[in-house]
């Protein structure tokens, strides 16, 4: 059923077969789904020029780093180009001596626009700001440094011509840029907003409508937003705590990892708290204003170990500040709401493709170096239709040179190659991994004259082995982001697969300050430049590729269930109650909304947002945002309150006050439906 939904949608919608294949939020019925990337884009900076929305993300030590993508609906996105092919400041730029950058290199760039000039200004640990720029979006785009560092900055082009800059780290620091943009005015230099103020960093800085704004994040025992607003650049500012707070999604109980600490495996891998504690929440994003009038929020998530995503959120301007969120419902975020309105209707689009059977004249540009590759230690040329790694010495993947890798994509995912051994020499590793701190793969070793197929994992040192006597292996890594566990399998003729070592546990730490990437790898432990592995057909299996599980079972009758209870939704002559689950009939409300009838009536929410059965449809009243969490179960979210049906667990009373669904349900606003016999 659900392939034939599928089909049907990608027949409709003449989807590309790029984007049948991988994560789109685009819906197709006029709404989206967040995250907008189900991969990571984290520390979001976006820009609209004209009738163009770009945005650019940090890339940490992976390259070519600074991604510029383009949409004209903030859904669909395509890839335009990277503002840098690579970033060589010295040898941990190269992974040499021992030394590397991992968690540092580009982050949290300020996207700019100005006088036919784009700009992306980034923090680099250790160097002083890099400044790239482009009179074309696509490049070429030229380097330049600022004569210091200025963290989590943000730039404004001011009307008048002058050009300020904003940065810090609780302790928010104002100057005015000089003209070649390479350093701060003399003297201009001032602090605007104390550390009390609680702004924190991430700062996105802009003016509108004559005010100028800065809007931060901050962790604070919650994660929030903060915002600050003043009637001149360089203040006073008044700061407004949180303009979006606690925005999870309501990813669930035991589906939570919180982190990870100490400096060498074993871990210590600490799970999460199942209740709601606001860590996960939305942060560090900014606003934007689409060409035809609507105001929209974007910020980052972290999403458990596939890494930290950008949301997507409607703003309601609410006394002279831009909230995150709906009307009914300030500073929350809806998993699934309406898209951004545009002069035409926009194709679904995904930016990046994938598969890659390494034919192609240069690399898909899903792909990025660890670290600057070594350029005469890969090919695409020496064997036609294959992605060639020449193994360079190293200890481990660690410190592996040329190893490449692409952002894993949730919810669910399973990346698999083809391996060729046969230019593999004595010492040779070679294989896919699930790239991360503790990292795990599976692959070959070349012994002399012997070749051993092998699965490690960092964290607990286990090595499965058996031994190979063929030439070519299909390797996979099947990755459940929301469990935060993977397994390893191996097949010798790419239909029948063989599970192979134990699982991994994936989590999401400051080490490399990424997600679990996929890899691809060969190395030598023996010291020496060794053979060559071949990669052929990777692929990216994804079962999950869209923002609901299940389709919406319009024109079907249904039972609405509590999760994990006996009791649901029962209609009855006097009402609605919690009980025995009456069967509702689902009504195509448009826009992914839907109606619920029963014998007795329509499923309504009263003004005091109390859930009720009316005889006739009512508006908003009867209309529900059909939902799903990231783990699946129904949300419904009333037109008429902005926040979730109910069904109190200690109370049974149903009620649409919900304000997000919570991690462990004690709200119990997830359900469970089921077709009606």
């Amino acid at each position: 059923m659900r392939k034939a939904w599928l089909a049907i949608v990608a027949l409709h919608l003449c989807l590309s077969a790029a984007a049948a294949q991988t994560w789109t939020p685009d819906n197709g019925n006029g709404t989206f789904t967040n995250p907008i990337f189900y991969e990571e884009l984290s520390d979001p900076d976006m820009i609209r020029v004209g009738d163009d929305f770009y945005l650019t993300g940090t890339t940490m030590h992976s390259m070519p780093g600074l991604p510029v993508l383009r949409s004209k609906d903030l859904v669909n996105w395509e890839f335009v180009s990277y503002a840098a092919e690579k970033l060589d400041l010295g040898p941990e730029f190269r992974l040499e001596n021992g030394q590397n950058i991992y968690g540092q290199g580009f982050w949290a760039p300020s996207f700019r626009y100005h006088e036919g000039t784009f700009y992306i200004f980034s923090n680099v640990n250790k160097h002083t700001t890099q400044v790239f720029s482009a009179t074309n979006p696509a490049g070429p785009w030229r380097h330049g440094a600022m004569r210091r560092s200025l963290h989590d900055l943000s730039v404004l082009f001011d009307d008048d011509g002058k050009k300020y800059v904003v940065w810090g780290y609780r302790s928010i620091q104002f100057a005015e840029l000089n003209d070649d943009l390479t350093d701060i005015v003399p003297g201009t230099q001032r602090e605007i907003i104390p550390e009390s103020a609680g702004m924190g960093e991430g700062l996105h800085f802009y003016k509108v409508d004559g005010k100028y704004f800065i809007i931060s994040a901050w962790y604070d025992q919650r994660m929030r937003m903060p915002a600050a607003r003043a009637d001149r650049p360089e203040g006073p500012y008044e700061v407004n705590q949180a303009i979006s707070i606690d925005e999870d999604f309501g990813l669930a109980q035991g589906y939570r990892l919180a982190d990870m600490r100490g400096t060498k495996p074993p871990y210590d891998i600490r799970p999460g708290d199942p209740h709601a504690t606001g860590k996960l929440s939305l942060h560090q994003g900014g606003i934007i204003q689409t060409p035809l009038g609507e105001w929209w929020g974007y910020s980052m998530i972290d999403y458990n170990s596939v890494g930290r995503l950008t949301a997507l959120s409607p703003i309601t301007w609410h006394e002279g500040w831009p909230y995150f969120g709906l009307p009914g419902n300030l500073t929350r975020t809806p998993r699934t709401w309406v898209k951004p309105k545009t002069r035409e209707p926009q194709p679904i689009k995904v930016p990046y493709v994938r598969d890659d059977d390494f034919s192609g004249p240069s690399l898909q540009p899903i792909w990025q170096w660890n670290h600057v590759p070594v350029q005469d230690a890969w090919s695409l040329e020496e064997r036609r239709g294959y992605l060639r790694l020449h193994a360079l010495p190293a200890t481990s993947l660690w410190d592996a040179r040329n190893t490449l890798t692409q952002r894993s994509i949730g919810p669910i995912s399973s990346p698999s190659v083809v391996l060729d051994i046969s230019s593999m020499k004595a010492g040779d590793v070679a294989g896919l991994a699930l790239f991360n701190r503790p990292y795990a793969w599976i692959g070959v070793e070349r012994h002399d004259g012997k070749a051993t197929l092998v699965q490690f994992d960092e964290q607990t040192n286990r090595r499965a082995l058996a031994d190979f006597d063929g030439t070519r292996v299909w390797l996979r890594a099947d990755c459940d982001f929301l469990r935060e566990k993977a397994r390893f399998s191996y097949s010798t003729d790419g239909k029948d697969f063989v599970e192979f070592g134990e699982p991994m546990t994936m989590v999401f730490q400051l080490a490399t300050f990424q997600g679990v990437r996929y890899a691809l790898f060969n190395y030598n432990t023996r010291g020496v430049r060794g053979g060559a592995a071949d990669f052929d057909a990777f692929a990216v299996e994804q079962p999950h590729p869209r923002g609901l599980m299940r389709p919406i079972p319009y024109g079907e009758r249904i039972r609405l269930a509590a999760m994990s209870k006996q009791y649901g939704l029962a209609a009855n002559p006097r009402g609605i109650a919690a009980g025995e689950p009456a069967i509702f009939e689902v009504i195509d409300m448009t826009l992914g909304r839907a109606a619920f009838k029963s014998e007795h009536g329509y499923l309504a929410v009263a003004e005091n947002g109390e859930a009720e059965i009316v005889a006739a449809p009512s508006g908003d009243a009867t209309t529900f945002q059909w939902i799903e969490t990231p783990t699946g179960e129904l949300v419904l979210m009333s037109l008429r309150t902005h926040r979730f049906l109910r069904i109190d667990p200690k109370t049974r009373r149903i009620v649409a006050d919900s304000r997000t669904p919570l991690p462990d349900n004690s709200d119990g606003a997830r359900l469970m439906w089921s077709r009606a016999e």
